[in-house]
């Protein structure tokens, strides 16, 4: 019963060059799914009206990597940060009426424990607690090294912890983020994504290596970190529940000698235990042996979005094809699931080819759907 709409057309709409999904951690669609927003090839960020499809406006304060997050209630509510952090604030724009403010202030803060500090952000994948009350920002200087680390409670206003990389012997992360339940923090470094407690202690590894990857809520409501595994046999999907540590395989990838990259999103936290994944570029192996078993060069999982059970042996739900034919970045299709996963957003170049053709689509699922299952 689902269906696929076209959700902009960049060469008729003020979105200039592409007009897509930012990416698969972030949240597109707004508390009551009545917006959503699309990101433009100049760094503009463009609101929608989703319900007739209508652009309505280029959101003039928020530009570039401002890491745009919707209130998880209010749907005319988004929070941002100065592009790239610089200045670090941590701003709310209501859409409806423009009206702006700052709700987070940490330059004298943290310049009080980095002098040199220059911008606070999660270097455009993180995301704060679902409920929005907890955010983890990483910390840079004008020169973009990482120099440390922080968790803010927005709620009172109040820094709750504070992690100073070079004292603990760290470089800068490639990203962080708040977990869903605001009890955890993880950050990507070189070595792995680690798992943090919200007070910045008792780090524990959830990889050997940084793959795309997102932080969901399983069906009992912990924390799992969902990712892929391409080093190990069968190039797993897997899960670690942050809570125990405990590690789940949930499909192979490496099915017949193919292989896929992937996305996920794990956004949907209003339906706890599943997860949007969304597989491009697949390819075939080199040896005689795989592409005898991958004539096709299509498998079952291959340029897919899906909804993934968050369990051994989950249900695996077909949603769409995304129709993109893979031609560098802007083509992936970065699919990103609303709260309730009614709403799907994915981008697609629809067999074009184009790096930069691209539009966003959304999956129209119909509600109870996924209902709780366990």
């Amino acid at each position: 019963g689902a269906c696929v709409v076209r959700a902009t057309q960049h060469d008729a709409e003020p979105p200039r060059g592409f007009a897509r999904n930012d990416y698969s951690r972030r949240q597109a669609f707004n508390a009551d799914n009545s917006r959503y927003l699309i990101i433009a090839s100049d760094g503009a960020w463009h609101l929608y009206d989703a319900l007739s499809l209508r652009h309505l406006e280029v959101l003039a304060e928020v530009g570039g990597d401002a890491e745009p997050q919707w209130h998880p209630t209010n749907p005319d509510l988004l929070y941002y940060v100065p592009r790239n952090g610089i200045g670090m604030k941590l701003r709310e724009l209501n859409v409806r009426d423009g009206r702006s403010r700052v709700v987070g202030d940490f330059g004298t803060r943290i310049r009080s424990i980095w002098p040199t500090a220059e911008s606070a952000w999660t270097r455009s994948e993180g995301s704060p607690s679902a409920d929005m009350r907890y955010w983890a920002f990483q910390v840079d200087n004008a020169a973009w090294e990482g120099v440390g680390m922080f968790v803010y409670d927005m709620q009172t206003d109040t820094i709750l912890a504070t992690y100073d990389f070079a004292r603990h012997g760290k470089g800068r992360p490639d990203h962080l983020s708040m977990s869903p339940s605001g009890k955890y923090v993880v950050v990507s470094w070189d070595g792995g994504p680690v798992v943090l407690d919200r007070n910045l202690t008792n780090a524990r590894s959830l990889a050997r290596r940084g793959e795309h990857s997102d932080i969901a809520l399983n069906a009992a409501g912990d924390d799992v970190y969902v990712s892929i595994d391409y080093d190990s046999h069968g190039g797993p999907v897997f899960m670690v529940n942050l809570r125990t540590g405990e590690r789940t395989k949930l499909f192979d990838t490496y099915v017949d000698g193919t292989a896929t990259a992937m996305h996920f999103s794990g956004k949907a936290y209003n339906k706890p235990g599943w997860v949007v994944v969304s597989t491009y570029a697949d390819y075939v192996g080199n040896s005689k042996l795989s592409r005898l078993f991958a004539s096709d060069g299509f498998k079952w999982l291959h340029r897919k979005v899906m909804a993934v059970e968050l369990r051994a042996n989950p249900t695996i739900v077909n949603l769409a094809f995304h129709h993109s034919k893979y031609a560098e970045y802007w083509s992936e299709p970065q699919a990103s699931t609303n709260r309730d996963l009614t709403r799907v957003l994915f981008n697609s170049n629809w067999g074009t080819a184009s790096k930069t053709d691209v539009d966003a689509y959304m999956i129209m699922v119909p509600p109870g759907s996924f209902g709780d299952r366990r």
